[in-house]
């Protein structure tokens, strides 16, 4: 027969389950008030690094989007506390997402604005993909591509934890842009060229722009406007550091 406990002993076996209960109760709630302090202190970092691109001259709606993307999700666990400082931030397999300056700063030279289409070179985190999802809205879009699984999959997740809907993350040789959606009314390259990409430039739309960095060791920003004949119109706009483009259209491998 079962052994019976006496009442004593059912009530001694109840407090001590209450007072795990407690315990684990105000564990959570310890977790929680961490987490939310450290939420706090990610929001002002970012308030503040934004308020220190004013000093750049950026547009105004580019700065206020950047204010509604949280960096520290696009960037890997070990680098969270540096998600905020302007400065490029290594993300795994030679990449990098860009400094906050340089994402504002491609932005304004694509004047983004609701409703259009954009084409990515170089997703990276998913980050700059995100800023730009802010400006063209939930009527536009940003397809984005990427040549390395890993980074795509680290992408996909971030866009989703951040409650972005309006970028899609495309796994290919982005020195061939993507076809299946083009004409865009927008391309930007975040990984520098030897050469200005064909495939790219037929993939703008007449009134389209396009920015891209080009060169090897030295490295240009490069505007491109398309009239509404399809001529091309290039403007130098600084130089610039960015990891290197392969694929069909990019530098060979060593």
């Amino acid at each position: 027969m079962p052994e019976r406990k006496e009442k004593g002993q059912a009530s001694v076996g109840a407090e001590e389950d209450r007072g795990k209960k407690g315990h684990s109760e105000k564990k959570n709630k310890r977790k929680q008030e961490k987490e939310q302090e450290e939420l706090h202190k990610l929001e002002e970092m970012r308030e503040r690094l934004i308020r220190g691109l004013e000093l750049h001259g950026t547009d105004e709606k580019v700065l206020k989007a950047m204010l509604k993307v949280p960096r520290h999700v696009f960037v890997p666990k070990y680098a969270k506390k540096g998600a905020y400082i302007d400065t490029p931030l290594e993300i795994g397999f030679g990449q990098t997402i860009s400094a906050p300056h340089m994402v504002a700063i491609m932005c304004d030279l694509l004047e983004l604005s609701e409703g259009l289409k954009v084409l990515e070179i170089g997703a990276g985190s998913g980050y700059n993909a995100a800023v730009m999802g802010e400006l063209v809205g939930k009527s536009g879009h940003v397809y984005t591509v990427e040549r390395i699984e890993s980074l795509v999959d680290f992408a996909r997740e971030n866009l989703k934890k951040a409650g972005y809907e309006n970028v899609t993350v495309l796994l290919d040789d982005g020195s061939m842009g993507y076809p299946k959606y083009a004409p865009y009314d927008r391309i930007v390259v975040t990984c520098a060229a030897p050469d200005i990409p064909e495939p790219l430039l037929e993939q703008l739309k007449p009134g389209g722009i396009m920015i891209i960095p080009v060169g090897d060791y030295i490295q240009e920003l490069i505007r491109i406007k398309k009239d509404s004949e399809g001529n091309i119109h290039e403007e130098k706009r600084g130089g610039v550091v960015f990891v290197p483009m392969f694929g069909r259209h990019g530098f060979p491998r060593n």
